[in-house]
């Protein structure tokens, strides 16, 4: 990143960097104090401008290291970055006055009296994503501060919260923060520095001699910071591009839904029977019971279950390919065209590193995969001869069929067995109009055949889309009442 020496002159058209990064950093208190630093120097000098005139060079590097920051007095606010007549801001207020700003040093020389460290974060924003989310006009050079600010005040929250094995401060009026638009570089910069005020005792976030296991102290977790840079951005996004990701998103749970949903119907039938008879047979019984995917991908070719994954993945590919192709297709469409809009948010992808869309296909197949397996536990050990010949005489039932789509039970049994198969139904709860044998009516099962297979797998799935729809209800739920008790104190507060 580089100095431009002009107002919102930002960089158009990139491709390889993200829309919006953010950097951290932390200074202690102890390191400051050798240096003969204050945290407060930061916010030094606001409307002298001699004094920040050895800060207009084009060369300096708006996000400098933080022990740098503290040798430029002045550095937030300095007028060579704003365009504001009070550029801090904080969580009360968009604009410090004079007042603020001198309440400001004194919470920040608190804070380093008492040992705490000072964090500082940047977001760094490329000036197509603020151009095409309304937040910049490229020939004004005219941003939406207020917005871009109020976005902050959030995140702030969010990392002030979570960043650390306990909340920063023991109360909300224990953290001291302020931040700053900066717009001399060719991205724009946000600023976050922020400190516990009084002296920290909590055994969870002092640092301990010895090898310290767990969270580093003073460093705020990169899981966070992804948090944080995600909740800036669906802040920050413009409705015609929020309504855009949201869509795509819809569309891909939508396809989901339908393939999960139909995925038993269409793999316990005639067509499918001898591979999911493989797939029994490779399923080591030792574990039975714990029949799972687990963490490694259903290809990976390693574990007792590594056989049996293959197997399953095949028969994955295979109904993909054909009962559940438009579904399939559709939702790996949208899946791609989701990468897109990663690489557009966070830039292209490291080498090694797994796209969108190849989780969530992962997810998908293993989800069915663990389905399949738990509904495939249910068949009892001493069947699996009853399964073989019920399975090799499958395909005979199939061609002994009339004209009319029945089976000619006159012309199937000859032996005692097979007069005792022929005379109970091979089609059980299905739909008059198909042509499909469920293997359901093939496999004994715990408790009844195994033509209750694919009824109880239809049943758990209805439960687990009850359960998610619930889930996403309550959650939308809170975040309505939060939006509103925040509105509500944005007015009480005159912002």
């Amino acid at each position: 990143m580089a100095k431009t020496g002009k107002i919102a002159a930002f960089a158009l058209g990139e491709k390889k960097t993200a829309m919006v990064n953010l950097p951290a950093q932390f200074v202690t208190s102890s390191t400051a104090d050798i240096k003969g630093q204050n945290y407060s120097d930061l916010v030094d000098y606001a409307n002298n401008s001699e004094k920040t005139n050895d800060l207009n060079n084009e060369s300096m590097n708006d996000l400098i290291d933080l022990k740098e920051q503290f040798s430029k007095p002045g550095y937030a606010n300095r007028n060579s970055a704003v365009t504001e007549t009070h550029p801090i801001f904080g969580s009360d207020k968009l604009n410090y006055d004079n007042h603020d700003i001198s309440v400001l040093r004194k919470d920040l020389d608190e804070a380093q009296k008492n040992g705490n460290n000072i964090h500082e974060l940047a977001f760094s924003i490329r000036g197509d994503w603020l151009f095409k989310n309304d937040l910049y006009d490229p020939e004004t050079r005219m941003i939406d501060q207020n917005k871009l600010k109020h976005a902050e005040q959030e995140v702030a929250k969010t990392l002030i919260n979570k960043g650390f094995n306990l909340p920063l401060g023991e109360d909300e009026n224990d953290v001291v923060w302020f931040g700053v638009i900066h717009q001399d570089t060719d991205h724009l910069n946000m600023h976050l520095w922020f400190a516990k005020k009084s002296q920290e005792t909590r055994s969870e976030m002092v640092k301990q001699e010895g090898k310290y296991k767990g969270q580093p102290i003073g460093v705020i977790p990169l899981e966070v910071i992804e948090q944080a840079k995600r909740q800036f951005r669906k802040q920050l996004m413009s409705s015609q591009e929020l309504m855009r990701h949201q869509e795509i998103l819809k569309g891909i749970g939508g396809f989901k839904k339908e393939i999960v949903e139909t995925a038993p119907e269409n793999l316990l039938n005639d067509r499918h029977a001898k591979t999911i008879k493989q797939i029994y047979d490779a399923l080591p019984q030792e574990m039975k019971g714990r029949w799972q995917v687990g963490n490694a991908h259903l290809t990976a070719g390693k574990g007792k279950m590594a056989k049996a994954n293959q197997l399953i993945n095949q028969l994955l590919d295979d109904l993909f390919a054909k009962e559940l192709k438009p579904e399939y297709e559709g939702f790996k469409s949208l899946a791609q065209e989701y990468d897109a809009i990663n690489v557009e948010d966070q830039g292209v992808m490291q080498k090694g590193q797994r796209k969108w869309s190849e989780n969530k296909e992962d997810d998908l197949r293993k989800r069915l995969a663990n389905q399949l397996y738990k509904h495939l536990a249910q068949i009892e050990d001493t069947s699996i001869n009853d399964i073989d010949r019920q399975m090799s005489e499958l395909p005979n039932h199939v061609k002994k069929r009339d004209k009319g789509g029945n089976v000619d039970r006159t012309k199937i049994a000859s032996s005692p067995e097979e007069k005792n198969l022929a005379s109970k139904p091979l089609i059980n709860n299905v739909n008059p109009n198909t042509t499909k044998k469920h293997i359901g009516d093939q496999m004994p099962v715990r408790g009844g055949s195994f033509n209750k297979i694919s009824h109880l797998w239809r049943q758990d799935i209805r439960a687990e889309t009850n359960a998610e729809r619930q889930f996403l209800r309550n959650q939308k739920k809170v975040e309505q009442e939060k939006a509103q008790e925040e509105y509500e104190s944005q007015i009480s507060r005159g912002i």
